[in-house]
């Protein structure tokens, strides 16, 4: 296997909120909720950095295709790190995620390890930590 990641797919119980929280309250690029037409077929996509996509697709969808009973959703499973870079940016990213519909679950502050961070749910509780880390600069 290359080490490469080419989507990741958060499930949601609401394709709508989903949707509207990362393209319209965090500016995530997307073309829109597509797929529709199909019976467990809804699903949007947004373009990240380094052709990386994120995929937003209904819980009950993945269950369907997979043939896994649904489970409920648990924020402790991962979380998806967002490296910016300065204290200040991570301090506008959370700001823009609560104007957006998220839940701080760890306000921004120094770290044991000489970076900034916090900790926000999105509508669906996917946990985002929003991280400056002088070791680990982000590509613009």
């Amino acid at each position: 296997m290359k080490p490469r990641i080419s989507v990741l797919t958060l499930c949601v119980d609401d394709l709508e909120r989903a949707y509207t929280f990362y393209h319209h309250g965090m500016g995530l690029p997307s073309e829109g909720i597509i797929g529709a037409e199909f019976e467990y077929g809804a699903v949007a996509f947004f373009d990240l950095s380094g052709g990386l996509k994120l995929a937003v697709w209904p819980r009950k969808s993945l269950a369907k295709d997979t043939g896994l009973p649904e489970q409920p959703p648990s924020s402790t499973e991962f979380t998806i790190g967002h490296n910016v870079t300065s204290t200040a940016e991570v301090d506008a990213v959370m700001q823009q995620a609560v104007r957006a519909g998220a839940t701080i679950i760890k306000p921004a502050q120094d770290t044991f390890w000489g970076g900034y961070a916090g900790y926000f749910q999105d509508p669906d509780g996917h946990l985002w930590e929003i991280v400056y880390n002088p070791a680990l600069m982000p590509e613009e």
